[in-house]
Order: structure tokens, then C-alpha cells, then sequence
């Protein structure tokens, strides 16, 4: 395989100027038109500019041309063979062409797969950069870009999984919650741009209508006890991450029995849970340009 090129543009219905204003924030916090939280976000060591390394995902690149309002031509580094360009070009006063570029020389098991995984993937990440765009400087996206079954279900094979993390000093009503816990574990993931803040949102991940004790400083508290075991379940949302947290202690004979066994099973589900939510909610929230519009019409 020798050098690849791909291409997509989009004609949107607005000034050149207020649309270059869009990829001008690519990589802020603010950023209207990156596809996160669905897709990982765009970030780099240092705000857009030339010398600005970073990338989304495994995707490497440093920031090679810049232009303000007109183009921004990114460099692949590990390995360096290619670039990705996002671009405006005028086509009369309210009117213009939005195109992205790239262009790279698979090497190694990329010949394999840039056309099976790659490029599939990259294809709708794209599009959905260009859905963004639209939404925001018209106010609506005529033909947004619909997954696949296959991008989706590369979607969910890639989605970020949690990390094992000592329970958090964050999570207090946890904490005051249960003396003496015999068991004690917390996963966390991280918090996405677009995801609830908001613990009560995350709760579903339990699958069960468990009583809420408390909620306060972004940690919601559930009574979970079942079967002669008192636990308690902790979500806590932070700016960085979103944690969930288990305090358990068996009370009586049945429920050391019951806890022997399920002890096994609870690391993986609990993970396995709170991964399904995150993701979930990541592909339910508004999308970048949804979140933008909101915020100027507010």
C-alpha cells in the first residue's frame, strides 16, 4: 500500500470568517467542533499553534502550519508519515467550504488496518467534525453522519476502561457511612467534556431502585445491603473523574457465606458497570456543537 489520501469538505452556509472562528478553538476547553464526549478529545501540551504537541486517542501529532480562521495542518509523529489539514475557503460572502485532508503512508500492520479499523473510524470522527461545524454557525446540521455497525462496534471494543484507585478522600459520606467495612474497593474513569456532573445521573449504573442516604459535595450515597451483608455504594464526580466506590461488611453467618462468593464476581461487575454507563452517557450527550449553541443562546 502506498500513500494514502482522504479527503472530506462540507459547504455550510456561513461566512468564511465565522467559521474559521470554530477550528481556531480546537483543543480549548471550550472547543465547539471536536466530537467529544463520544470520541476522545483533542489535546495538546499548549493552546493551538505551531510546536503544539498532542493528539486524540493513540493518534500522535504536533501542529506544523497554522493560519488563524483558515488553516491548521497537523504532523503525525510516532511514526512521522503524514498529515491531517482542516481547512475554510470563501465561496461568497455567507457562504464556504469546510475541508479536511489527510494524507499518511501505512507502514506495518497499518496496511492491514487503515482500511479495516482506521479508516472507518476516521471517516466518521470527521464527519462529525464537520456536523459540528454546521450546527453551529447555521443553527442546524442538515444530514448528520450516522455510525455503522462496525464503527460502533469499534466504538465499544475501544471505550476506556477503569482504573482500581484507593477509595477517595472526596468521597466523605461514604466514609461516615460504615465502621469497620471488611471489604472496601473503588474504579474511577474520567470525566468527559459533555458528561453529567451530576452524580444522581450516573446512579442507573446499579441496575437497582437503591435508597439514597445522602448527596452532597458531587458524591451520591446508596444503601446497597442485601442478603445479610450492610454496604454502601459512593458515586463521586469530580472535575477530573467520576468514582465509583463500595463499602461492604457482613453481618451475620448468611451473609459471610453470600459475601464469600459474590466477592469474586464484584471487582469485574462493578468495572464492567460503571464502563457501560460511562459510555453510554458519553453517547447520549449533546454533541459539541449542541453544547456551543446552548451556550450562546443562553
Amino acid at each position: 500500500m502506498g500513500v494514502v489520501r482522504n479527503e472530506h469538505e462540507r459547504v455550510i452556509e456561513a461566512p468564511a470568517a465565522a467559521v474559521g472562528a470554530l477550528f481556531d478553538r480546537l483543543s480549548a476547553a471550550d472547543d465547539p467542533i471536536f466530537p467529544t464526549p463520544a470520541w476522545p478529545a483533542m489535546t495538546f501540551d499548549r493552546p493551538l499553534g505551531v510546536g503544539a504537541v498532542g493528539g486524540h486517542g493513540p493518534v500522535r501529532y504536533r501542529v506544523t502550519a497554522y493560519e488563524p480562521g483558515r488553516r491548521v495542518r497537523f504532523g503525525f509523529t510516532e511514526p512521522e508519515n503524514g498529515f491531517h489539514e482542516i481547512s475554510v475557503a470563501p465561496l461568497g460572502e455567507r457562504r464556504c467550504r469546510l475541508r479536511h485532508v489527510l494524507e499518511t503512508e501505512p507502514r506495518g500492520r497499518e496496511r492491514i488496518l487503515w482500511p479495516t479499523v482506521i479508516r472507518p473510524v476516521h471517516d466518521t470522527m470527521v464527519e462529525e467534525v464537520l456536523d459540528n461545524a454546521e450546527r453551529v454557525a447555521t443553527g442546524r446540521c442538515a444530514h448528520p453522519v450516522r455510525r455503522s455497525r462496525w464503527v460502533r462496534l469499534l466504538h465499544a471494543l475501544d471505550w476506556h476502561r477503569p482504573g482500581t484507585v484507593a477509595v477517595p478522600a472526596g468521597a466523605r459520606l461514604l466514609r461516615g457511612a460504615l465502621d469497620r467495612p471488611a471489604y472496601q474497593d473503588a474504579y474511577r474513569m474520567p470525566m468527559l467534556p459533555g458528561l453529567p456532573r451530576d452524580p444522581r445521573a450516573w446512579s442507573h449504573m446499579l441496575r437497582e431502585d437503591f435508597p439514597v442516604l445522602g448527596c452532597a459535595d458531587g458524591e451520591l450515597l446508596l444503601r446497597v445491603d442485601v442478603a445479610g451483608v450492610t454496604a454502601r455504594a459512593s458515586i463521586l464526580v469530580d472535575d477530573a473523574h467520576i468514582t465509583l466506590s463500595t463499602y461492604a461488611r457482613p453481618d451475620t453467618p448468611r451473609g459471610r457465606l453470600y459475601w464469600g462468593v459474590v466477592r469474586l464476581a464484584h471487582p469485574f461487575m462493578a468495572r464492567l458497570m460503571l464502563r457501560r454507563t460511562h459510555r453510554a452517557l458519553a453517547l447520549a450527550a449533546p454533541s459539541a456543537g449542541e453544547r456551543e449553541r446552548r451556550a450562546v443562546t443562553a
